[in-house]
């Protein structure tokens, strides 16, 4: 059968979802792009949000805080766990292509977080909201708030398992969203950094996938049946 690649439909489908990504990410930017003063979001919308948050949280009993403090690490580790679990249960060139993929989208949207936060500077509502209960550390003056890298991660690698194998959606997609929630209930982002990096991660992994998926794919099968090949005559000794 000759392969083929539906290349412009893909092409097409990933800019949309670029895009889609780029004006969502966009909207939720808090400002302070070209200013040397650092953003302090103190009111509005999600300042609000994040103080009834922080508020039902620091009138949690104290084991309550620790595992919030603990839950933003400690579900993006079980999503990674995850994302390998799927890679050595299914070993179809398909689902190994698409774990690649999912590594690469997730890697490359970290870095991208990264580079937002460096342009943005905003300040982490643990020093800029009068009050503030902080569970977790609060990051060091320059470390910046927006957007949320374990969102990022945590996004991208929750989409990746929900594309590659949709009955695990149920699990990934609700993992991803406790860390975005438990970041934000720490006191160590706002609403919108979550979101911001929820949208980064699942947008870059997404488009990925769906570009890169057919080629990666055929070049995963020729990599395993070579790997095969050469198991076989060991096999039959």
């Amino acid at each position: 059968m000759t392969w083929r690649y539906d290349g412009v439909r893909r092409v097409l489908g990933s800019l949309g979802v670029l895009i889609l990504g780029t004006v969502v990410v966009v909207l939720l930017y808090p400002g302070g792009l070209g200013t040397t003063v650092p953003v302090r979001v103190t009111t509005g919308d999600f300042a609000s949000a994040f103080r009834a948050l922080n508020d039902v949280v620091a009138d949690a009993p104290s084991w309550m805080g620790s595992l919030v403090d603990l839950a933003g690490g400690g579900l993006l580790v079980a999503l990674g766990l995850l994302l390998l679990r799927v890679a050595f249960h299914y070993r179809d060139a398909r689902t190994v292509a698409g774990v690649l993929l999912t590594g690469i989208g997730t890697v490359v949207a970290y870095g991208l977080s990264e580079a937002l936060k460096l342009v943005v500077d905003e300040e982490r509502p643990c020093r800029a909201v009068p009050g503030a209960e902080v569970i977790a550390h609060c990051p060091a003056a320059g470390d910046w708030s927006f957007p949320s890298n374990h969102a990022t991660l945590a996004a991208g690698l929750a989409i990746g398992i929900a594309l590659l194998r949709p009955r695990l959606a149920a699990l990934a997609l609700p993992l991803a969203a406790g860390v975005a929630l438990a970041r934000v209930a720490a006191g160590v982002h706002y609403p919108h950094d979550v979101a911001a990096g929820t949208v980064l991660g699942a947008t870059l992994v997404a488009a990925l996938l769906l570009i890169a998926t057919p080629l990666t794919t055929r070049m995963a099968g020729l990599l395993l049946d070579r790997e095969t090949t050469r198991r076989l005559p060991e096999s039959t000794v």
